[in-house]
C-alpha cells in the first residue's frame, strides 16, 4: 500500500544524499582554505587527483570515511567533536534516499533532483503541459505515467505503478512541519487537457484546487492570451536554507536533465519566473477561474 501524501513527515527526514554531499564538500573546502592547504596538497593526501578533490568538494560525488579522516588529520582535526561531526556528515552522505529502491524505473538522473527537491525550502515551477508531480492525484499521476493508455503489458503496468508511487511518495515533502513553499505558475492549456479522461480530469482540478488551501501551497494561472509567452519550456527553480547550497534551475528532458548554477542562468530563470507571476491571474483569481472552470466540465 502506498503511504498516504497526508502523513506528517519529520523534519529534514527525506532529505537526500545529494544536498548532504554537497553542504559537506563545502565545509571540507572551508576546512582546507583555513589550513592554508592547496587543493592539488590535499588530493595528493587522500591518494587523488586535483579533478577528484575538486568533485569532492563540490559533493558530485561520494565520500570515502578513510579519504574524510584524512583530510581532516591534515586540516588539524584532531580527535573530538568537530571531527566526530564531519566524519557522522560522511557517512550520512552516503545513506541511500528511499528512493534507491525504485532504481529500476528511476533514471539515476532524477534520484538527484528527488534529494534535492526534498531539500529545498522554495520550490518554483512552470508547468505547460500537466499539473505538476507534487500536486497530482493517483489516478492522474498513473495516466501520465502510462502516457495515457490503459492496456499495457502486464510488465509495463508494474512500471507505471512503481514511479506512481514514486510521485506520491515525493508529495510528502508539502505536508511536512518543515515544508518548502511550492509556487507554481500553470499554463490555462493544462485545464483543457482531458488528462485520463473527463472523470480523472476533473477530480484532479478539484485536488489541485483544495491543495491550495495550503500555506505553503501558491497556484498562479496563465491566461490564453499569454501561454507561450513566458518562458520556451516548463522549468523548476530550486532554493535552500543553506547557504552551501546554490540556487538551481532544474530542466528535463525525455533522456535526461541539466542543473543549471551559474548566477547569470539562475538570474534569468529568475526574472522569467517573476515575469511568469506578474502575467499570471493573481493566486485568488486562480482559485476563482479553476472553480469556474470545473464547474463546467
Amino acid at each position: 500500500m502506498v503511504p498516504s501524501p497526508n502523513t506528517p513527515t519529520p523534519p529534514g527526514a527525506d532529505r537526500g544524499p545529494t544536498a548532504r554531499r554537497i553542504v559537506l564538500g563545502s565545509h571540507l573546502k572551508r576546512l582546507r582554505e583555513r589550513a592554508g592547504i592547496k587543493r592539488a596538497d590535499a588530493a595528493y593526501a587522500i591518494r587523488g587527483s586535483d579533478s577528484k578533490m575538486s568533485r569532492l568538494e563540490s559533493g558530485k560525488v561520494g565520500f570515502k570515511q578513510r579519504d574524510v579522516g584524512d583530510l581532516l588529520t591534515m586540516y588539524g582535526i584532531g580527535e573530538g567533536p568537530e571531527r566526530d561531526q564531519v566524519l557522522e556528515m560522511a557517512e550520512e552522505s552516503n545513506e541511500s534516499g528511499w528512493w534507491a529502491r525504485y532504481n529500476d524505473v528511476v533514471p539515476g538522473w532524477f534520484e538527484d533532483f528527488v534529494g534535492l527537491e526534498a531539500s529545498a525550502s522554495r520550490i518554483s515551477s512552470y508547468e505547460l503541459l500537466f499539473v505538476p508531480g507534487l500536486l497530482q492525484t493517483e489516478t492522474y499521476a498513473r495516466a501520465v505515467a502510462g502516457g495515457g493508455h490503459t492496456d499495457l503489458p502486464p510488465a509495463e503496468r508494474a512500471d507505471v505503478e512503481k514511479r506512481v508511487e514514486v510521485r506520491l511518495r515525493r508529495q510528502r515533502v508539502l505536508h511536512r512541519k518543515d515544508a518548502p513553499t511550492f509556487w507554481v505558475v500553470l499554463d490555462e492549456a493544462v485545464l483543457h487537457r482531458p488528462v485520463g479522461g473527463r472523470a480523472v480530469h476533473r477530480a484532479q482540478l478539484e485536488y489541485l484546487l483544495e491543495l491550495t488551501a495550503l500555506p505553503n501551497v501558491i497556484v498562479q494561472l496563465l491566461p490564453w492570451d499569454l501561454s507561450g509567452y513566458g518562458a520556451e519550456h516548463a522549468f523548476t527553480m530550486l532554493r535552500f536554507a543553506e547557504p552551501e547550497l546554490p540556487d538551481l534551475v532544474y530542466l528535463e528532458e525525455m533522456t535526461g536533465s541539466s542543473y543549471l548554477d551559474k548566477r547569470v542562468d539562475v538570474e534569468r530563470y529568475g526574472r522569467a519566473m517573476d515575469r511568469l507571476t506578474v502575467d499570471a491571474l493573481s493566486p485568488e483569481r486562480s482559485k476563482q477561474a479553476l472553480s469556474k472552470h470545473i464547474a463546467e466540465i
